[in-house]
């Protein structure tokens, strides 16, 4: 984890004048000519995020969050605390501090859009006092969004209780946490958003869509499984999809006896992505999608006719899945 604290941009600063130190930044880089805030500006900040890295980032998987974070900042305007602990073996005693900021035009002057970053290295044997530095950083009065990035225990990031339980959401990808991140008792489960089921938005609005077309009685008759086969890269996209899927057909009016089972395969045809709703009649639905050519296949009779339709599909890039997860 030191090494991810040394990767990311920004200036070392001491850490007990982290919020002079931004002000200087934004200071120096006008006097240089850049983007920067109006001196009497309040920076337009609508939120702070505070971004955890786990001890299984990599300094390369820090930067390219780091890269996300930006990218969502050009139309959130935030204050970012990125979070870099450090293990007993790292042999750190003191807390280190770094800042960083980026002002983004828009279609005018007035319009600028600024992040600024705060990164803080921390010994685990000091974490007793993050809650009180982390407080010093954020811009007062604003929400608070918590966004854990590869954590490995669950128990062990309950400890952050003050990060939690004030967060308006926390945000993790079941893709790459612990398998018992969505059913650990965490104090508000409420809160709790995971990415990829927001990085799957355009699949689920394209499927509802489909699926609309149907009467919801009609969609569940005589239904007795879901089948839902992946690529082996999308197998938590695929577990997602699955639970999404069947929570909607009981929505319709769907029994216990329909269950879903996911297939993990790389057979011709199969693509990315295939759905089947088995039946014990002639009724059918099937959908194939190829996320690396953008592509989809529906095609279903509900004993009114066969009805088919080819579209483009998605998932959301990583800045956008993070508004997803944030907001909605």
């Amino acid at each position: 984890m030191p090494a991810v604290f040394k990767r990311l941009p920004g200036l070392e600063v001491p850490v007990g004048e982290i919020k002079h130190s931004l002000a200087k930044m934004w200071d120096h880089t006008a006097r240089a000519g850049g983007a920067a805030p109006a001196a009497d500006s309040v920076r337009a900040t609508q939120l702070n995020f505070v971004v955890h890295f786990g001890f299984a980032t990599t300094p390369d998987d820090a930067l390219q969050q780091f890269e996300t974070i930006k990218t969502f900042a050009q139309r959130y305007p935030c204050r970012v605390i990125v979070l870099c602990p450090l293990t007993d073996d790292d042999g750190a005693t003191d807390f280190r501090a770094k800042v960083y900021g980026e002002c983004f035009l828009g279609k005018s002057k007035e319009d600028t859009r600024c992040v600024e970053f705060v990164m803080l290295s921390y010994p685990l044997a000091s974490r007793c006092y993050l809650e009180s530095q982390v407080s010093v950083c954020l811009s007062t009065d604003m929400p608070l969004y918590y966004w854990v990035h590869r954590f490995s225990d669950s128990g062990r990031l309950a400890d952050y209780q003050f990060l939690l339980q004030n967060a308006k959401r926390v945000i993790f990808d079941t893709a790459i946490v612990p398998v018992n991140a969505m059913t650990y008792p965490w104090p508000q489960p409420a809160v709790i958003r995971d990415l990829v089921h927001a990085r799957l938005l355009p699949v689920r609005q394209s499927l509802g869509q489909f699926l609309s077309g149907f009467a919801p009685d009609r969609l569940v008759a005589n239904l007795t499984g879901i089948k839902l086969y992946h690529n082996s890269r999308y197998e938590a996209e695929a577990r997602v999809l699955l639970d999404w899927l069947h929570d909607r057909l009981t929505r319709c009016g769907a029994t216990d006896a329909v269950k879903g089972k996911v297939i993990p395969s790389e057979s011709v045809g199969i693509d990315d992505f295939a759905v089947e709703f088995c039946y014990s009649d002639a009724s059918y639905f099937k959908w194939k999608a190829d996320i690396s050519r953008n592509h989809a296949e529906f095609a279903a009779d509900m004993g009114a006719g066969r009805a088919e339709l080819v579209t483009a599909m998605h998932l959301l890039e990583p800045a956008a899945a993070i508004s997803e997860a944030v907001f909605f």
